[in-house]
């Protein structure tokens, strides 16, 4: 039998995208393409096994906010921001499965720049985010940061909680981002990244306190 996507070459492996049965070519071509893959599909796994991890030099610079500087200081004392915000993120794709990487990395670099903005001059200028879904990953970014500044207050008395700092913790999360997505349209393997740091539970999903310190490193 033909492939079913080519009606060309003969099939060889079953593809969960489109229900049958395809060649290795198109798998390979299309995967995250044109594919929806799933992310337990063997031949998605196998093919993020063996893919090499996207270069820096490769990317645009400006992507990356090379001009913002994160130690490991930073990442020491904002960890459960990190995690707090990284949880709003896995949040966000399991209520809407549409969603896949590069949806995700617009989100974090459009609210990247808008408190860049705050921070660097106080003017409060938002970069637009125009998809629904995408608007609603930003409401609950936006949500665990204003929840996490209350609890500073609370505890201190205070917010410690800059809009340099938030800056930041939104950068290291466009770079893990993008080191860990394959950079195709389809691509989810940031996605599934935060779904295994913070795994489903047979009532609700694990909390960013439950998780430790395990989203800090890329």
């Amino acid at each position: 039998m033909s492939c079913s996507i080519c009606e060309q070459r003969k099939e060889k492996r079953f593809c969960p995208a489109v229900h049958g049965r395809i060649c290795p070519q198109c798998c390979g071509e299309q995967r995250e393409v044109t594919l929806d893959c799933p992310s337990d599909c063997p031949y998605l796994q196998q093919a993020r096994e063996h893919e090499k991890p996207r270069r820096a030099q490769d990317l645009d610079p400006a992507a990356l906010f090379l001009q913002v500087e994160l130690g490991d200081q930073f990442l020491y004392e904002r960890e459960h921001l990190l995690a707090g915000m990284s949880y709003a993120l896995a949040k966000s794709a399991r209520a809407d499965r549409t969603l896949a990487d590069g949806d995700l990395i617009a989100v974090l670099t459009a609210m990247a720049r808008t408190y860049e903005t705050l921070a660097n001059s106080g003017l409060h200028y938002e970069s637009p985010i125009t998809s629904v879904s995408r608007q609603a990953v930003a409401a609950e970014v936006q949500k665990l940061v204003k929840e996490y500044g209350e609890a500073e207050e609370k505890h201190f008395g205070y917010t410690r909680l800059r809009d340099a700092d938030v800056v930041r913790a939104l950068v290291f999360l466009v770079r893990t981002a993008h080191a860990r997505t394959s950079g195709r349209p389809k691509s989810r393997a940031f996605v599934d990244f935060l779904f295994a740091q913070f795994p489903e539970k047979p009532a609700a999903i694990a909390t960013p306190e439950e998780t430790g310190s395990r989203i800090i490193t890329p």
